[in-house]
């Protein structure tokens, strides 16, 4: 995802098919992962319900395990796409 955002590509199809394949292995994502996950769907608008729910829980199990700059992005991402993840911030 972070890529294609990068190069500002937009493609809901396929954003959608990322969303659906994160949510079910966001617990193998490292901190890292998480943000740039989040960051990416913020940079194109693209809303994920389910995709942040799962971010934020997995985020509010590991924050101590963020970067500074990690931890940043998700809190810009969420707010970005104005998500309420009340247990994450």
């Amino acid at each position: 995802a972070w890529a294609f955002a990068t190069l500002n590509i937009s493609d809901p199809r396929l954003f959608d098919a990322i969303a659906c394949a994160s949510e079910q292995r966001i617990g193998d994502f490292k901190p890292q992962d998480l943000s740039n996950t989040a960051w990416a769907f913020a940079k194109l608008d693209l809303r994920a319900p389910g995709l942040f729910d799962a971010i934020a829980r997995e985020s509010k199990q590991r924050v101590g395990s963020f970067e500074p700059q990690g931890l940043a992005n998700t809190a810009w991402a969420f707010a970005t796409l104005s998500v309420r993840a009340h247990q994450l911030f």
